[in-house]
């Protein structure tokens, strides 16, 4: 947690990251189109009637965050309510900021800028998911950003953490108040499934395995022992989540790549405004770049697991709201990325700004 320890280096596979998940685009679109039956018959395992919330890529996500989740000191989290500014940037952008921002651009962009391509009625429907995929921000996703910016983990976890709490009461309000439709009811059983699923399991998992293992083997052990032998799984589980995620919005995606390419425009400028905002807001307040980091791409990213799942739900899984929902997907991936490796190049003109804050 001190501000002047280096940065980490990235091996070869993690700096080439952007191009294995052009890879895993393709080789997911390719599993699809020429494996119908198989996919479709993975992206029905689902974890309860109705719940929408897929097997294989909840267990993929397991893998890709368990790892970090085993670098957490659970006894430092007490110490996050001394520095509560991170904390309470990332809310502010994630709330009230974020949601309306992706409302006002689906709004501007598929309903006015590009209204000579797309039917209108599926114009609203394209809208309704992009305000969807916004209205949850990033959870479980966010450990890898912030494993791959030096971010605090601690920090990361408490962020993650009150955001879950906040999506158990404020996901279906904003969704319904931007939708302005009354009668869109988002299912409980998806929400609460998702967040157990991906956060609280894993977390779990690995609060246990860490403290046992500390008190049976040591922290020696458990440091330079135990925790290297993970640390290729989060980001293979990634890609193998991509992969997966591609295959089962093939057809789609490859039938309506027009499509595809519109609802791209507001997703990235939504992404990079959001980032950019929330950085610049850490800057101001001095609030340390380890912090920073996760925080900012928090602010930009989004559960795309949850919106999927609640898209599919309300709209039916073929439908433009579900569409929208994996064209973040496919835009998320690599823009953040993007936003790590200027996180991660601006680190000194960041820490200048800093001054003598702590």
């Amino acid at each position: 947690m001190k501000e002047t320890e280096s940065p980490k280096r990235l091996n070869f596979f993690e700096r080439y990251l952007s191009l294995w998940v052009l890879i895993c685009m393709v080789v997911g679109i390719a599993l699809g189109k020429l494996l119908p039956g198989v996919i479709n018959s993975l992206s029905k395992l689902e974890f309860g009637q109705g719940s929408q919330v897929n097997i294989p890529i909840a267990v993929l996500i397991w893998l890709m965050i368990f790892p970090m989740m085993l670098k957490i000191d659970f006894g430092s989290l007490g110490g996050i309510a001394k520095k509560p500014k991170g904390l309470f940037i990332t809310l502010f952008v994630n709330w009230l900021v974020k949601p309306f921002s992706m409302a006002f651009l689906a709004w501007l962009f598929l309903q006015h800028v590009f209204v000579g391509w797309i039917e209108p009625e599926m114009a609203k429907n394209y809208t309704a998911g992009l305000i969807i995929l916004a209205a949850a921000p990033c959870t479980a996703m966010v450990f890898v950003w912030s494993y791959l910016t030096d971010g605090d983990p601690v920090y990361t976890l408490v962020q993650v953490a009150v955001n879950d709490l906040i999506i158990l009461v404020a996901f279906a309000p904003i969704v319904m108040f931007l939708c302005g439709v009354a009668d869109v009811i988002v299912p409980s059983k998806v929400l609460v499934t998702s967040v157990v699923v991906f956060i609280i399991i894993p977390l779990a998992a690995g609060f246990f395995t860490r403290k046992i293992l500390l008190k049976s083997h040591g922290t020696g052990w458990f440091e330079t022992f135990f925790l290297p032998r993970f640390q290729p799984v989060t980001v293979m589980a990634l890609l193998a989540t991509l992969v997966l995620i591609f295959a089962f919005q093939a057809e789609n995606l490859t039938t309506k790549w027009v499509a595809v390419i519109l609802l791209a425009m507001p997703i990235l400028m939504q992404v990079y405004f959001n980032s950019s905002l929330t950085y610049l807001l850490m800057r101001w307040f001095k609030v340390p770049h380890n912090v920073a980091s996760p925080g900012t791409l928090i602010g930009a990213s989004n559960f795309f697991e949850l919106a999927v799942a609640v898209a599919i739900t309300l709209f039916g899984p073929s439908s433009g709201a579900a569409l929208a929902c994996v064209v973040g997907v496919l835009v998320e991936v690599p823009v953040m990325l993007s936003v790590c490796k200027v996180c991660n190049a601006s680190r000194g003109w960041y820490q200048r700004g800093l001054g003598g804050a702590a």
